[in-house]
């Protein structure tokens, strides 16, 4: 038992040795794999590489590249802690302004600027390769935000009835927002389409007026800007009120010309840095990039601001903007679109909505009559969620989201970037996660920019990227150490100057192939460069790597391994040493040219405490038995010899039954042990009891059943315990197996004859059955017999004449 419990111990350990060791292996193998000439190179590897910059690190034959190594095993190696370079990342939060809790009450007494909704506002990251670094982002809705509104509505003629319903719109929606907020304002613009064929008609009549004659209508214009934001509504009313209708000749409008401009001319319109939000009210589709060519008109829009005199001067000279273009400037400029249009054009502008975040689409009535609370209905859905965006990416950096929003709902992937169903003064958080790939080429830092979609507000992230040790500081440029000042000596290791390579920096690349130098790379008396484990540079070998990391060629002409030792148990010297230059250096207790023996007889230790029994002689652990008949890792095994039952049954059968083998000579050869008469099985002593205790059951030759135990008691006197009587089979009982038979032959008669009677009857139904039915198909008349002859005879003279 001994034995076996530290068998297991051994293989416990050498599991969680391989696990380890696994692990170890795989990040280890990134770290060689990139065979680092530098600490630098080896700290881009991976996160989890180090280089080691002890000078007397690296065996001889090893190449400097044996430095960058999984940290692990690095220190199992043999380098010291404090010699290994391994630089973290780190992260600092310079502006960390707590958001704000605003309360609408004491909005007049907080300034604009000092309102913040997003926490941190600036992050300072030092990234390393591989190595992510993670910082939190809080975001809360501030109440009594300020709102600038910007009215956008399509004056072709197809909209008259809802100009006169948006006169009114200033001041209605003015006394709705307060509702809102506190600080609102209001601007107005129109759009028709571009001035040219044949988007409208160019005759001088229809320029002038677009209309039928009895209509009096403006002239067709692309954008003009009616009024910049304003907080008074009666101003608003008196300028719509002024507004005429226009026309055009297609159904598309002109409108994506008109929102570019509204959202870059953001100093002519007077846009705040606060929520923006931009209606589009029409009834009719729009025009994009490409329809421009049609009229002849094939520049891509520019993205600029053309209004002179509040009006869009360039629309013949510049197409239409993409939805794409449309996208980024809405997006760049804060703005988040309402579009207010009728119902059957609410398919195209759903499909439009989901191309641009942070937009929503309500359906306005034929008369533009809801269009208040279509906007406060949009505005409430729109300031419900919060998406995040960043500006674009370095190539060398991935970017990764967490959402934990309201209701412990969370996200990640596309998910993680947003937050729905937030009302004012709920504060929901974010995960980011930043991951630098690659060292920039030029080494200098990067800034992205992460900001809520719809706010101005921003988190600046800026990048310092980890491509060099801190051992490089101290590097000493053209060292001597490197063959006369052909490289910086840093970090332990030569770093050479392009064109030279060699540990030193000895050799110039023209001279790696030469004769003269593969001479001191071969053994004497032998032709195997490197023993074809290695490559010779500059005179020296280079041995070769192997997949496995954990495998390691070495020694002056890479003669040497650790890993073509002998094995045991399909392991390299037993897993009880270490392997060097392919010869076994066992540990402790351990000894054989595969580390198998082991010295300790601990193993071999019976539980009488005698080793091997005293049958045998304990080598390497294990019992080797002198007695033939014995077996058993502590030779305690006989197969060949009579159990304890066998050998004392006929003892007690004599001496318990007076019975057996042993009758006539049970007082000479059965006393040397004591007997215990006991009433039943159950009363028999149980283990734990008594040493060494067998229990038996054997049969005499009446095929009886006894049942007994040996025992052994604390003075080593033997001890048999039986149960008086013996279990003997019973005979059987011949009445009812007499009467079972006689009633079975009764039962089988009564049956016979009852499936007889059921046969006849079925017959004689079945005959009568038949006898009916011929019956019935008789031809001749059933009132008279067939074979009845009357007994009258008629006979008729021939020549009688009746006279």
């Amino acid at each position: 038992m001994a034995q076996a419990d530290f068998k297991f111990l051994i293989w416990i350990g050498l599991l969680s040795c391989f696990v380890v060791c696994g692990s170890a292996q795989q990040g280890g193998s990134n770290c060689i794999k990139a065979n680092a000439k530098s600490c630098a190179d080896c700290i881009q590897a991976g996160p989890n590489c180090g280089w080691c910059k002890s000078a007397t690190f690296f065996q001889e034959g090893e190449s400097t590249s044996t430095r960058c190594d999984d940290l692990e095993v690095l220190k199992t190696k043999g380098c010291p802690p404090d010699e290994i370079e391994n630089p973290r990342g780190s992260q600092a939060v310079p502006k960390n302004k707590e958001v704000t809790n605003r309360v609408k009450g004491a909005a007049e007494n907080l300034k604009l600027e000092d309102i913040t909704q997003i926490q941190p506002q600036q992050v300072q990251l030092k990234l390393r390769i591989g190595e992510p670094q993670t910082f939190s982002l809080k975001f809360k809705r501030a109440e009594d935000y300020p709102i600038d509104l910007y009215y956008l509505m399509d004056l072709s003629y197809s909209m008259k009835d809802d100009l006169e319903n948006v006169k009114s719109l200033g001041t209605s929606l003015m006394s709705k927002m307060k509702n809102i907020t506190s600080d609102f304002r209001i601007g107005f613009g129109s759009f028709v389409e571009k001035t040219v064929m044949p988007y409208i008609s160019t005759t001088p009549a229809k320029l002038k007026n677009p209309c039928t004659v009895d209509l009096n209508c403006t002239s067709p214009f692309s954008y003009r800007n009616v009024l910049n934001f304003t907080s008074d509504g009666n101003l608003f009313n008196q300028l719509v009120g002024d507004q005429q209708i226009s026309g055009n000749l297609d159904s598309p409008e002109g409108g994506f010309d008109a929102i570019m401009q509204v959202a870059v001319c953001g100093s002519k319109l007077g846009w705040r840095n606060v929520t923006r939000l931009l209606v589009f009210s029409t009834d009719a589709g729009f025009h994009f990039a490409g329809d421009g060519k049609l009229g002849g008109i094939v520049l891509p829009n520019d993205g600029r601001c053309h209004l002179d005199n509040n009006m869009y001067t360039m629309s013949h000279y510049y197409d239409y903007p993409s939805i794409a273009h449309l996208v980024q400037k809405l997006s760049d400029n804060n703005i988040q679109i309402i579009f207010a249009v009728t119902q059957e054009f609410q398919p195209v502008y759903k499909e439009l909505k989901n191309l641009i975040p942070k937009s929503a689409v309500g359906t306005l009535s034929s008369n533009s009559s809801n269009v208040i609370q279509l906007i406060i209905d949009a505005y409430n859905s729109l300031s419900s969620e919060v998406i995040l965006e960043n500006n674009k990416l370095p190539k060398e950096v991935t970017i990764e989201y967490k959402s934990f929003c309201k209701n412990g709902v969370n996200g990640t992937g596309d998910e993680g970037r947003k937050c729905s169903n937030i009302s004012i003064g709920d504060e929901v958080s974010f995960e980011i996660k930043v991951t630098a790939n690659q060292c920039p080429e030029k080494g200098q830092g990067e800034t992205i920019k992460i900001k809520p979609l719809g706010f101005t507000e921003e988190v600046e992230i800026n990048l310092e990227f980890i491509c060099e040790c801190e051992c490089h500081k101290d590097g000493i440029p053209d060292s001597p150490i490197c063959f006369f000042g052909n490289g910086t000596f840093e970090c332990g290791a030569c770093r050479c100057k392009p064109g030279r390579i060699g540990k030193l920096c000895e050799c110039s690349m023209d001279e790696v192939n030469s004769e003269d130098m593969s001479g001191t790379c071969r053994p004497a008396n032998s032709s195997e460069i490197c023993s074809n484990n290695g490559e010779c540079i500059c005179g020296q070998c280079v041995c070769r790597k192997r997949e496995n990391a954990n495998e390691i060629y070495s020694g002056r002409f890479c003669e040497c391994d650790n890993f073509n030792c002998d094995r045991s148990d399909g392991l390299i010297c037993g897993g009880h040493g270490e392997c060097k230059c392919r010869e076994c250096e066992c540990a402790e207790n351990y000894t054989g040219s595969a580390c198998d023996c082991y010295m300790d007889t601990t193993p071999c230790v019976a539980g009488n405490g005698q080793i091997c029994n005293g049958r045998g002689i304990c080598k390497c652990g294990v019992c080797n038995c002198t007695d033939p008949k014995f077996t058993g890792p502590t030779c305690e095994l006989c197969p060949t010899c009579p159990g304890v039952c066998a050998e004392h049954k006929d003892c007690v059968q004599c001496k318990a039954f007076n019975r057996g083998g042993k009758k006539d000579t049970c007082e000479e050869e059965c006393s040397h042990f004591s007997l215990i008469p006991v009433d039943h099985r159950e009363k028999l002593p149980q283990p734990g009891q008594y040493k060494a205790q067998s229990h038996c059951k054997e049969k005499d030759i009446d095929d009886c059943w006894f049942y007994f135990t040996y025992s052994v008691d604390s003075n080593n006197n033997a001890i048999v315990h039986v149960v008086k009587t013996p279990e003997c089979p019973t005979g059987p009982d011949i009445i009812p197996i007499v009467a079972g038979v006689v009633a079975g032959i009764v039962l089988i008669g009564l049956a016979l004859l009852l499936i007889w009677k059921l046969l006849m009857i079925i017959h004689d139904r079945r005959e009568f059955a038949k006898f009916e039915k011929e019956k019935m198909n008789a031809k001749w008349d059933t009132g008279e017999n067939p074979i009845y002859k009357s007994a009258v005879t008629t006979v008729v003279n021939p020549k009688y004449e009746g006279k």
